[in-house]
């Protein structure tokens, strides 16, 4: 029987989403011969996006000292290396491992950390071009974003290209409620404006509230993830989540098998996925262009 944690930080036990991505992980574990209950026991904490928590979650996880943990996020990822730096870790989510001080460098990560990062910043330019594609009177754009690394780094190449769409783009700070509700209502009395939501931990616990508002004022939003794109985002535009886990049960397997993080190279997505909501196009008063449409990996109907 081999032991494997795992720490997931913005997700919480019985979502949807978060329960899938678990299956995932299970299902190609079991491909590759890891079946649970019988030689793999998982040990799962979820860290419902509370700091506090995901800290003690790591520090218990740690000082059970099983074969390899999982976890997803920078939050988790950080305070699970304050706690070991001998467990064997595997990442998956995180926007800049590098940038953040996890590893060394993506081909050789050094330490005790390796995994898959979140996507390429270069990906955040096609959410602009996106909302100019499908609303081509928007004018200006708010950009939610962390105002940690992976945030400014996201809006600096969404910025380098806002002259060439014709878009004038302005940050506002995933942290502060009042400043979501504040903003995305300043950019509906301008007029001509739509939303970009970024990437990063607190855009899970913050999506909901920015997508039911975007709605309201009848603004185009444009998000990094399926699962957003299906709880009412006009579009979205990012990796396949999915995907990440079951390459993730990959490294678990060779960790497992005897090798060491410090070899394993960070990997960049492989598949990226197109999710239109027509249902939330008809709603903003929206004709979907036929050439987005024909580039979808799936439209909500």
């Amino acid at each position: 029987m081999r032991h494997v944690g795992m720490l997931t930080g913005g997700s919480v036990a019985g979502d949807a989403d978060a329960e899938a991505n678990k299956a995932a992980l299970l299902q190609n574990l079991q491909q590759l011969g890891w079946i649970e209950a019988r030689n793999l026991r998982l040990d799962v904490r979820w860290g419902d996006a509370n700091p506090e928590r995901i800290r003690h979650h790591a520090a218990e996880l740690a000082a059970l000292a099983p074969d390899v943990i999982l976890v997803t996020g920078a939050t988790p990822l950080a305070a699970l290396l304050q706690a070991t730096r001998t467990v064997p870790i595997v990442f998956v989510n995180i926007a800049d491992p590098v940038g953040g001080g996890f590893v060394r460098s993506l081909s050789r990560p050094g330490g005790n950390a390796t995994g898959f990062i979140q996507y390429e910043y270069s990906l955040s330019a096609k959410w602009l071009e996106l909302l100019k594609e499908i609303a081509p009177g928007v004018t200006r754009a708010l950009v939610f974003r962390d105002p940690a690394i992976a945030g400014i780094g996201q809006f600096a190449v969404i910025q380098s290209v806002a002259s060439s769409v014709g878009i004038e783009v302005s940050p506002a700070n995933l942290q502060d409620v009042g400043e979501i509700e504040s903003s995305i209502a300043e950019t509906a009395r301008a007029g001509q404006g739509g939303v970009i939501l970024t990437g990063s931990a607190l855009t899970i616990s913050r999506s909901g509230l920015i997508t039911r508002l975007a709605i309201q004022y009848k603004l185009p939003l444009i998000c990094i993830r399926r699962y957003f794109a299906e709880n009412g985002c006009l579009i979205s535009y990012g990796p396949d989540v999915r995907d990440q886990y079951g390459r993730a049960a990959g490294y678990i397997d060779r960790i497992l098998k005897g090798e060491k993080p410090a070899d394993l190279p960070v990997q960049v997505p492989t598949r990226y996925e197109l999710v239109v909501n027509l249902k939330t196009a008809k709603a903003l008063g929206l004709t979907v262009p036929p050439s987005v449409l024909a580039r979808a990996d799936e439209v909500i109907e």
